[in-house]
């Protein structure tokens, strides 16, 4: 499966996201820091509608879930941690599922997006194949990698147990401005995922108006908190929404209006 390299929006390590101009002036209800939303697709232009369809993937199981630890570290996640036989198979089937029910008479073709850490560069490339085995045309032939798909970077915790990643998302649903660990906040994911997806929606324009099928496969926690963007929602709350578990793909529908903090936008 080809690889193509993209220019990403933010790494995982970017300093915390802060406030601008392009960002919708709605602050976060019942944050503590009052800040002002970073969800980029508040301001979308033109009824405020995505041109294409969105669906995230969670990468297979990964040696890292195996043995139970964090990596979120680029040096390390880019070329270690890739996916367990059981996460290849997972893979695999979730790739089969895709293209057995995509409707080419709806899509262009399907445009697979992918964080470039190893365990999710291996779940797009079985997602590539399924597509090209079903004839199912793909945006530049292949898988396109995204470094603004990281996994959030989780700090000092990195290398060490995961059940850490609860004593991460405790603060959270306080604070998403935080950096406790050293972790990447809420806010800054939130900031250079849905940054992303608006780049990936103009990039993807066609003068004949016709859309692409795209599939975002990254990690859990970037997924979770990017499902907020989409719902409108405030990203502390990413916690709240179901799990997405390994190797499963989910729609990903851009809500009329949502919530910021539990205060509706309007």
């Amino acid at each position: 499966t080809a690889w193509t390299a993209a220019a990403a929006v933010a790494s995982a390590s970017s300093v915390p996201v802060t406030a601008t101009a392009a960002f919708s002036a709605t602050t976060v209800a019942g944050s503590s820091s009052q800040q002002q939303q970073p969800n980029q697709l508040l301001s979308i232009p033109d009824g405020g509608k995505l041109r294409h369809s969105y669906c995230a993937l969670r990468h297979g199981q990964s040696l890292a879930n195996v043995a139970k630890i964090i990596s979120s570290d680029p040096a390390v996640a880019t070329v270690e941690h890739g996916l367990s036989d059981f996460g290849h198979q997972q893979a695999r089937e979730a790739g089969r599922t895709f293209a057995g029910n995509f409707s080419p008479r709806d899509y262009r073709g399907v445009a697979i997006f992918s964080s470039d850490f190893k365990r999710a560069r291996e779940t797009a490339e079985h997602m590539a194949d399924a597509c090209s085995e079903a004839s199912i045309p793909l945006y530049m032939d292949g898988v396109v990698l995204q470094t603004g798909l990281r996994e959030r970077n989780f700090g000092e915790l990195n290398g060490g147990s995961d059940d850490r990643y609860q004593d991460v998302w405790d603060v959270d649903i306080n604070d998403p401005t935080h950096n406790e660990f050293g972790v990447e906040s809420v806010y800054n994911v939130v900031e250079r995922t849905t940054a992303l997806v608006r780049d990936i929606d103009d990039e993807l324009a066609t003068a004949d108006g016709k859309r692409w099928k795209c599939v975002l496969v990254a990690h859990g926690d970037v997924l979770q908190i990017l499902q907020t963007g989409f719902r409108k929602m405030d990203g502390s709350l990413h916690r709240t929404l179901p799990h997405l578990e390994t190797a499963t793909v989910r729609e990903l529908e851009l809500a009329d209006r949502g919530l910021c903090g539990y205060h509706a936008i309007e």
